[in-house]
């Protein structure tokens, strides 16, 4: 087997390292006792049984159906890769339902079935019905996916859609209602191209015409050219939209208000947009490269409104918007049925949606301050939180002012709030600071260049367009590393400190930090010995201004990588003493703990300098801290000295930052459970808030709390982020994973913009 690149390497490393596989099922009830697995199983699963027989719908009530789906594949057309049958089908079908599960809280069975003869392949996923709530049907190719989605959806009572279908046509509608819009035009007299006949292209048009368009107004391309009726080679589906006489693409789009991509790339011609009327709309959607190139488009026409499948550029017309949203609302009514006043109430849900004001989340998201509608913003950023609780209520009430909702939501105000909770609104949090920090990417140095996961990590930060690495470490050894591990080390600057190379830089350094440390006890000669240690090194790279931020921390104790940062970067201004703080990505959302790992017994001075480091950290990743001060006592249960440490601690931060929703003390419990906190300290300035941020009243219990959660919690962990540093250095844990790694340095590269921005504005003045 020839050797594969680094980025195929990773992709089979992601899908292989741990368990196989992108998804495992987990039980949602206690297993753990005689008496539970008695109750899971026999004798008394049977109770259950028999009212099912009784009642088919109590299925919804006792077992997981009513949130399950199937995601259902025979592998003819998967992606842009053709008919590679069922079995190689199936992780995409499994990232399909990662999709599902992490947009919309749906639990997903993939599917995969060895059958290409359509009668056959309805007949074996009707034959599922018991078992899920929905079907999706996925890369099926056409035309048997018309028949197939057509029959199923006859012969079934559950919610049934084919997304390649359906996906594109209900996204690329909203998109097209807006730049109608915006462009001055009706919809009922736009004129229309559509490249491409296919499965999408053709429910395009279906959805097009059900929100108005008229059918006599669109001309389609396909590979054999204009679809007329002269030829004798259309199926049913494209003859429908065949016109009288053959026309050529040339004289088509002079009269095109529209074009619609959904064919291949580069199709069609500047010279084709420059022909269009006045306002064009182009959705140019073949992916990965489209069938013109968004700058080449933009460039043509100053008053063209395009859109594209890519994320690199405005208006993506993403499938993501749609599908988990649908179901999600589908599902949460018992609909018998996805039907075309369902697929519209998500269209006009989701064009609604781009027309409000975008909440600071999404402008953090896409590094943007100022995202409003507008011929760069006709639809909604997948990143945006407010999809689920827009699209999914609309589709739910279409479906019960259509009849075929079974369960009909009768409290919607407590309905959205189920919505928001099933995630946690800050849930995407990751994803957020991640498309953010591809929007300025930062230098980032890595102290340990010559470790396997800093060079896999390096990579991802790379290749991702996260930042630019620069490696420490002997150039041979890291490159050999590289090598062994398949790691392309193209772009990334490497630096040894004790090579001849370097020796220039180092004197440089080495005098600046004399300089900072003479009076310290550091001599000349010291000075250049010690820069050459990376810490140092890499720090004063940053303090120097050659690079943005640092990591380092892999190989060494923590206050051994933290000592170099404070020698040479220092505080703040306005700090008195750095701190630390770990983010936990819990199913409820981030959680930041802090101080675990700097003050060991801090003063309530002290304490209260921690919270607002704290909540400082916590609002530059754009999430409003809600505080809880911790300690083994709740409200003045206690008269120790501890607890009157805590108390004043936070009434020092409350008098320094008066709007900070914080109070204290209180137990960890009372803190993280609102419900109790509520019963029986309903006077609790914290309300009905769930907490995000624990302040502990010392580095011990910080610690120790942290590593139990950590290893006991089954949650993603992010840290320790320094607090109070006057420029971004980061310390690992000793032996962090490559995932831990990247998270961490998108933290970095965050804090380095938003740093970089104070700066200007401090110039500014």
């Amino acid at each position: 087997m020839d050797k594969l690149d680094a980025k195929s390497q990773r992709a089979l490393d992601y899908h292989s390292n741990g368990r196989p596989g992108k998804i495992e099922v987990i039980p949602t009830k206690e297993a753990k006792t005689q008496r539970d697995l008695s109750l899971a199983y026999s004798p008394g699963v049977a109770v259950p049984c028999l009212e099912i027989e009784k009642d088919p719908e109590n299925a919804y009530r006792y077992t997981a159906k009513g949130n399950l789906v199937a995601v259902i594949s025979n592998g003819t057309a998967v992606l842009g890769l053709g008919d590679i049958g069922a079995q190689a089908s199936k992780p995409v079908m499994e990232g399909k339902g990662v999709l599902f599960k992490i947009f919309a809280d749906i639990d997903v069975f993939d599917i995969e079935i060895d059958e290409k003869d359509p009668e056959k392949f309805v007949e074996i996923v009707k034959s599922l019905e018991p078992t899920f709530g929905g079907i999706n049907l996925e890369d099926i190719k056409a035309p048997e996916c018309f028949y197939i989605e057509h029959e199923l959806k006859k012969r079934m009572n559950i919610p049934v859609m084919h997304d390649d279908q359906h996906g594109t046509a209900i996204i690329s509608a909203a998109a097209l209602l807006n730049a109608l819009e915006i462009q001055k035009k009706k919809i009922h007299k736009a004129k229309f191209v559509v490249s491409g006949a296919g499965a999408a292209a053709l429910s395009c048009i279906r959805l097009y015409i059900e929100l108005g368009a008229d059918i006599k107004n669109f001309i389609l391309f396909d590979r054999g050219g204009c679809v007329h009726n002269g030829r004798a080679d259309l199926d049913p589906n494209r003859a429908k939209y065949a016109i009288d006489k053959e026309i050529s693409i040339e004289n088509a789009m002079k009269s095109a208000d529209v074009f619609i991509g959904l064919s291949a790339a580069n199709v069609l011609g500047v010279d084709l947009v420059k022909s269009m009327p006045r306002n064009p709309i182009v959705f140019a959607m073949a992916n990965p490269d489209p069938e013109i190139a968004y700058e080449l488009a933009t460039g043509a026409r100053k008053d063209i409104i395009m859109a594209t499948g890519r994320s690199d550029y405005p208006n993506q017309v993403n499938n993501v918007l749609g599908f988990p949203y649908i179901f999600r609302g589908a599902l949460d009514v018992r609909s018998t049925h996805i039907n075309v006043e369902m697929k519209l109430a998500a269209v006009k849900a989701l064009a609604e949606l781009a027309k409000l004001p975008v909440p600071e989340m999404v402008n953090l998201a896409y590094n943007d301050t100022k995202i409003s509608f507008g011929p760069t913003y006709i639809i909604p950023k997948p990143l945006d939180p407010r999809l689920l609780s827009a699209v999914a209520p609309a589709v739910a009430k279409a479906a019960m002012d259509t009849g075929v909702a079974k369960y009909p939501i009768k409290d919607w105000d407590k309905y959205m709030l189920d919505l928001n909770e099933r995630l946690g609104i800050n849930n995407q949090v990751m994803r957020v600071l991640s498309n953010k920090a591809k929007k300025s990417p930062k230098k980032i140095v890595y102290a340990e260049g010559e470790s396997a996961n800093v060079l896999k990590a390096a990579q991802i930060i790379y290749d991702d367009g996260l930042g630019f690495p620069v490696l420490l470490g002997n150039k041979e050894e890291i490159t050999a590393c590289a090598i062994e591990n398949s790691i392309d080390l193209t772009g990334m600057e490497i630096i040894d400190t004790r090579s001849s190379e370097s020796a220039k830089l180092v004197n440089n350094y080495a005098d600046i930090y004399y300089k900072k440390r003479a009076r310290k006890g550091i001599i000349k000669a010291e000075a250049v010995k010690i820069i050459k240690e990376r810490n140092h090194f890499g720090c004063m790279m940053v303090e120097s201004g050659d690079a943005d931020c640092m990591i380092s921390g892999l190989t060494k104790k923590y206050d051994e990588a933290l000592r170099p940062a404070l020698q040479i970067i220092g505080k703040d201004f306005g700090v008195n003493k750095v701190a630390g703080m770990y983010m936990l990505l819990t199913k409820k959302g981030p959680l930041f703990l802090a101080d675990t790992t700097v003050n060991f017994n801090p003063t309530a001075e002290e304490l209260a300098e921690i919270v607002l480091l704290t909540a400082k950290e916590v609002q530059m990743l754009n999430i409003v801290p809600k505080i809880a001060m911790l300690s083994y006592s709740n409200f003045g249960g206690s008269n120790s000295t501890e607890s009157k440490l805590v108390v004043k601690a936070m009434e020092i931060a409350k008098t320094k930052m008066p709007n900070l929703i914080i109070d204290g003390e209180m137990q960890a419990n009372i803190a993280l459970n609102k419900e109790l906190r509520m019963q029986m300290y309903p006077f609790s300035d914290l309300g009905d808030r769930e907490v995000n941020t624990l302040i502990f009243p010392n580095l011990a219990a910080g610690n120790i709390a942290y590593n139990i959660m950590k290893e006991i919690g089954a949650t993603d962990a992010i840290g320790p982020i320094v607090m109070g540093l006057k420029k971004p250095i980061y310390v690992l844990q000793l032996g962090s994973s490559v995932n831990s790694i990247v998270n961490m340095s998108i933290v970095a590269i965050i804090d380095a913009q938003m740093k970089a921005m104070r700066k200007q504005s401090i110039l500014k003045k």
